[in-house]
């Protein structure tokens, strides 16, 4: 059990360091979009070891691109990405996300955190 219990860890540390890397425009943007992108591969690793299916996480980061990005234009990390509607928040950065839209909110910073407990609670007690 132990052996397995590191595989994971292991396994969660370098899929996250992947991920955070593939969104490399985080790291121009600052510290909170890197930890959303950050806390968005924890929530994907606790949904792929609760549902214990790749499909579900590659569900919910097409959503997540689907909505948030095309359909709202609340991303900018990503200036490739075509967007329906062209959304644009302003007041506080820290909650508007600023000039990186939602990427660059700690709003999402805290529902990434609530999603990876929820999910990871769901696990537990084998919901």
């Amino acid at each position: 059990m132990c052996l397995k219990t590191h595989n994971i860890a292991i396994a969660v540390l370098f899929s996250t360091a992947l991920f955070t890397l593939l969104h490399g425009g985080a790291f121009e943007a600052g510290i909170v979009p890197v930890l959303n992108v950050i806390t968005m591969s924890l929530f994907m690793t606790a949904v792929l070891e609760h549902t214990e299916s790749l499909l579900a996480p590659i569900i919910i980061h097409f959503i997540w691109n689907a909505v948030g990005a095309i359909i709202l234009g609340g991303v900018s990390l990503a200036d490739d990405y075509p967007s329906l509607i062209n959304t644009t928040l302003s007041g506080n950065q820290l909650i508007s996300g600023g000039i990186y839209k939602m990427e660059g909110s700690i709003v999402v910073l805290i529902l990434n955190i609530v999603f990876t407990y929820l999910i990871i609670r769901m696990k537990r007690r084998k919901i």
